[in-house]
C-alpha cells in the first residue's frame, strides 16, 4: 500500500491578477512520487480548522521549502525587514499541524522552512538574516552560483553527531550540502535535539526527543539532489518507510465478510 503523503503549499499570486493560489513547487511532488515512494496530497493553506480534518487521512507530512519566512509575531521576535516576505495563511496552518502530527507520531521531514516551522511551532525563535550575524556565514547562495546548479551546487559541509540518523546514512560524520536560506535557529525548541552544524555553528539537522514516530528536520534541500546524491536519497528513502509503516498499521484492509 503506497502511503498518503502530505506536502505543505504556499499562497502565492499568480497571473497577471496576481490570484491568489496555493502552491508547491514540483520538485516535492516528484520527490514523493520517487524516492518517498508514496502518493503525493497538496495541502492547501486554509488555516488551523484543516489540522482535525486532513490529519487523520495522511500517513507521512512533508513541510516544504519557501522563499517566504515564518512570521516573527509566533516567536516574539522583531519585525522582518521592508520587503521580506511572510506568509501567514501558511504559517496559521503548519505550525499547528506540525503540532498535531508530532503529538499522533505521523511521520513528518521538515524541509529548509519547513524546519524553521519546526523550531518555532514547539517553542523555538529564529534569526531572520544569519548573514548579518557576527561570525557568521552567508547560507542564502551556493558556493558554486552557476545557474544550472544553483539548487544542487554543495555549499558547505555539515557536521554530524556520530550514530544519528544522517552519520548512519552517509557512513560518517561529514556531509556536504546545497544552501538557499536567509533564516535559521536561534533558539532551539525544547524537544528538538540537534544533529548537524555548519562550519559556522548554524544548527542545520534536529530529530524530536522522544518522537513516537519519525520526525526530522533538515535546514537544506535534499529534494533537488537525490538522484545523484546518496545521502539525500537514503533520508527520503527512510521516511518514506516510516510512512508505510504507518500506513500498515493505521489502513490494514478490511477482512473480507
Amino acid at each position: 500500500m503506497k502511503p498518503l503523503i502530505g506536502i505543505s503549499c504556499c499562497v502565492k499570486a499568480f497571473g497577471i491578477f496576481a490570484t491568489p493560489n496555493h502552491a508547491a513547487s514540483d520538485s516535492y511532488v516528484r520527490v514523493v512520487l520517487g524516492p518517498v515512494g508514496g502518493i503525493p496530497v497538496l495541502l492547501p493553506a486554509a488555516g488551523e480548522a484543516l489540522v482535525p480534518e486532513i490529519l487523520p487521512r495522511l500517513d507521512g507530512l512533508i513541510l516544504t521549502g519557501s522563499r517566504s519566512n515564518v512570521c516573527p509575531d509566533y516567536y516574539e521576535g522583531p519585525p522582518h525587514a521592508e520587503g521580506t516576505p511572510e506568509d501567514r495563511e501558511r504559517d496559521a496552518t503548519t505550525l499547528p499541524l506540525i503540532r498535531a502530527a508530532i503529538a499522533a507520531g505521523l511521520p513528518v521531514l521538515a524541509i529548509c522552512r519547513g524546519f524553521q516551522e519546526l523550531n518555532v511551532a514547539l517553542g523555538g525563535s529564529l534569526d531572520q538574516r544569519i548573514q548579518d550575524l557576527p561570525g557568521r556565514m552567508d547560507h542564502s547562495t551556493p558556493s558554486d552560483q552557476k545557474l544550472p546548479r544553483i539548487r544542487t551546487a554543495k555549499a558547505h559541509g555539515v557536521r554530524l553527531v556520530p550514530g544519528s540518523l544522517l552519520a548512519t546514512i552517509a557512513g560518517g560524520t561529514e556531509i556536504p550540502v546545497n544552501s538557499l536560506h536567509n533564516q535559521g535557529v536561534a533558539r532551539l525548541a525544547p524537544r528538538l535535539v540537534a544533529e548537524g552544524w555548519a562550519p559556522d555553528g548554524t544548527i542545520e539537522a534536529v530529530r524530536v526527543r522522544d518522537a513516537v514516530g519519525f520526525a526530522y528536520g533538515v535546514q537544506w534541500h535534499p529534494e533537488y539532489d537525490w538522484e545523484r546524491d546518496s545521502i539525500s536519497r537514503g533520508l527520503l528513502q527512510d521516511f518514506g518507510q516510516a510512512a508505510v509503516a504507518w500506513a500498515n498499521r493505521h489502513r490494514m484492509p478490511q477482512a473480507a465478510e
